[in-house]
Formats: C-alpha cells, structure tokens, sequence
C-alpha cells in the first residue's frame, strides 16, 4: 500500500537526515520533492498546494533551522500535518439514539454492500448489548440483496428483504417499523448505487434521508480510485450531506490520493478503513496510523489493538514490553510464535513494525514459519539468546539439526540481523510505545 509515495518520502527524509542545518534552499528543495511526490500519489492539487505551504512556513521557522537535528524535525513536521490533514482523531459512528440509522452509499463497485455486513459485524463485535438488522435496499444491483443475504447469514446478523418488491424507499420505510417494533438498536441501510453519478440516484438518496432521519450518512469509496474517489465524495456530499467516508480496498495498491484528500475535501471525517474481503478486514481510521504508514512508520497502533484481540492481559503485557524495548531475539521469537499466529501472517505483521515496511528480504509464508522455527529449536538456550556469535560451525550443526541446507541458516542469520539493526535505528519507538498507551 502508498509503495511509490511511501518510497520517495523515505529516500528524500534519508538526504535530509545527512544535513547538518536546514537552510532555505534545501527547505524548498524538499518541499518541491513533497509536493511531487504527493500529486502523483494522486492527491487533489489544492489539498497538496495548501500541505506544501504549512509544511515549508513551519520548516522555515527559526525553531526548525537552528533545530540539532533538522532532518528529524522537517520528518516530524510532514508527520504532523498529515495527521491534520485526516483529522487528527478516530471518528467513532454515532449510535446514542434508542434506534440508531446508518445509511451507506456510492457507488457500485466501491464495496457498499460488504462494507454493510462489515460494520454490522464491527458493531456486534465493539458494543456487544446493541442489536443490528441490515436492510437490503440495493434493488439497482440485482445480486446485491442476494449477497447481503447470504454475509447476515454467516455472520448470524438479521437481513430484512422483500422478495418482488421494486421501490426501495418502501423497503426502507418496512426495515425501520420492524426495527423499531422489535427494538433494535442499530438499523443498516444497504443503498442502490450507479455506475456513474446521476440525478436520480441522489434524489432517491435525498427521499431515503428525509424518510429515515440517519444518524450516520457514510459515504463507501474504492481507495484504489484515487482522486476520482474524493470528486465523487464532494457530489454525494453536496447532494445528501454524508457524515463520513469508509475507504475501501485498502490492502491494494493505492495511491493514497483519497485516503489523504477526503477528509480535507469534504470537511467529514474518514470512520472506517477495509483492508481485505473478510468481513473481519475493517478498522476504525485512525489519522495517525496513516500518516504512519504513508511514510513508512509501520502502524504501531493497530499492531497493538491486534495484539489485544487476540492474547490475554498478561501475554499482551509482554508482547509490548518487547515492542517498549525494541528487542527482538530468537527467543523471543519461539515464545511468541503462537501468539503470533493468532494475530495473522508475519509477514503483514511486520509490515506493521516501526521500520519494516520495505523489508522486502524477508518473505515469510506458513511453511517458511515452520521451517525457521525449526532451525531456532536446534539452537542452544544461548544460541536464541544471542549470547554467542552464530560462527560456521555452529550454523552447520543448526542446518543439521533442522533439516535444512546450511544457506537457509545464513539467510535466517542475516535476515535477523537485520531486523535487529533496524530495531536499534528507531530511537523514537520507546516514545511512541509511551504514546500508545504501553505503559511508562
């Protein structure tokens, strides 16, 4: 995800970070490459005009310049503004009303009707005493109520539908008389999308708000589209006032043209962001995290909330006195492999660490976690430490004792050593642990 911004925002912070002071030339150098970098990233040009320009008046300031390290601080700088420009703080959806209506639209093909059961599935999950009906008023799409049908059932969240029935402000108008009747707490509204954007698409939109009263209006937009996403944002806005955006298609190749723009663009916060077809792949947006992941951070912060979904009190305890740290040995490692297994793939939850986002030289699939677990199992107790140095012959006998040629010991060996450099590197994860709540 952002690979191509993400790349040439660390390669420019690497020639800033050799600079021993910040002049202004050097300043609007890197601010030029900033604003190049982000318009082919496909972010709307008056968003990245005014980015550009708080970055280089804040760069500029005596502050920055005299700054003992200048590089860090222009980092710091971009960092911060990102977090500006995507609303600083999670945007919770407003569920407080005795019966609470959320209303999703867009586009066909922007995810609407997976996002539906998504959050139906985040809300059954996150507040446990409400309960959610989902209503199927996508008539436009004629698999649309069919599909809805068929994620309520797996996820064992009711679906009201009307079979035969063409008018979707009708099917609306029966969901909520059931809702209310039966005491839901949440009522989802699957809403008809087009291809394109056009008049009778809003004016039904603007008829099913008037009629229902939602509390929550989000818009759904394939990330993927990039800016063409964030003009389609503005028109829904402008016609039906949305409440929020989720972004889709997060685990693609985007270009983080809408993830960054939106929220600039329409003055409404990003709510959720889905990051895969599972219904399970969706998470509150987080600003920071983004910012974080846009410049190759990792994403500390849901590498954590992870963490707390699937370890106990005491176990995620330790997994972040280990991120506190910023260890990692082949002990920790063999300790922590179930807990790691619960948490995903390793490789997607390195891509999550501070640093690792191009550690493109470690490529960890089920097997290669079997066969790597078993060459630090035919290590000694100070071997996994990292007490002794992993010389030829004991990294002969590891190859033996494991099964393996002696080249996949060396390139666990160097893979590992690599990690632990770039652990080292990152003086700033301590205080972000401090930040994210990991303790003093």
């Amino acid at each position: 995800m952002f690979g191509s911004l993400t790349e040439k925002l660390q390669n420019l912070f690497a020639n800033l970070s050799g600079k021993r002071s910040l002049t202004e030339e050097n300043i609007s150098d890197a601010v030029r490459q900033v604003r190049l970098a982000l318009l082919e990233a496909d972010v709307n040009y008056g968003v990245t005009s005014d980015f550009v320009k708080r970055v280089k008046e804040k760069s500029l300031g005596e502050g920055v310049v005299k700054s003992v390290n200048p590089g860090q601080q222009f980092i710091k700088l971009v960092h911060d503004e990102l977090i500006a420009l995507m609303g600083h703080d999670e945007a919770p959806l407003d569920l407080n009303g005795k019966m609470s209506v959320v209303m999703l639209c867009g586009l066909q093909g922007s995810g609407k009707t997976t996002t539906c059961a998504k959050i139906a599935a985040f809300i059954r999950k996150t507040a446990k005493h409400k309960r959610v009906l989902m209503a199927a008023c996508d008539l436009q799409r004629p698999a649309a109520v069919e599909q809805l049908k068929k994620l309520g059932a797996d996820l064992q969240i009711e679906v009201f539908a009307v079979d035969g029935e063409l008018d979707p402000l009708k099917v609306a108008k029966l969901a909520r008389d059931k809702a209310a009747r039966e005491e839901f707490d949440v009522l989802l509204i699957d809403t008809a999308g087009r291809l394109h954007l056009d008049e009778e698409l809003m004016k039904q939109l603007q008829a099913m708000k008037q009629l229902l009263e939602p509390r929550e209006v989000l818009f759904v937009a394939n990330a993927a589209t990039g800016q063409d996403a964030v003009k389609i944002a503005a028109a829904f806005n402008e016609k039906v006032a949305i409440t929020g955006t989720v972004l889709t298609m997060l685990d693609s190749n985007t270009r983080a043209g809408a993830a960054i723009s939106i929220r600039e663009v329409t003055k409404k916060p990003l709510k959720f962001e889905g990051m895969g077809e599972r219904v399970a792949d969706l998470q509150v947006f987080n600003p920071r995290s983004m910012a974080d992941r846009i410049l190759g951070m990792g994403d500390v912060i849901n590498l954590v909330k992870k963490a707390q979904d699937a370890f106990g009190e005491k176990q995620n305890e330790e997994f972040e006195q280990k991120l506190r740290k910023a260890s990692f040995t082949y002990e920790d490692y063999l300790k922590q492999m179930g807990m790691v297994k619960k948490m995903g793939s390793f490789k997607s939850l390195l891509k999550m660490m501070p640093g690792f986002s191009n550690f493109g030289d470690l490529e960890f699939s089920d097997k290669e976690f079997n066969r790597l677990e078993a060459m630090i199992l035919s290590m000694t107790p100070a071997e996994r430490q990292e007490k002794v140095e992993l010389e030829h012959s004991r990294r002969r006998r590891i190859a033996k004792g494991s099964g393996v040629p002696l080249d996949d010991v060396n390139r666990m060996v160097k893979g590992f050593k690599k990690v632990k450099q770039l652990l080292k590197s990152m003086p700033d994860i301590k205080s972000a642990a401090k930040k994210f709540g990991f303790g003093n």
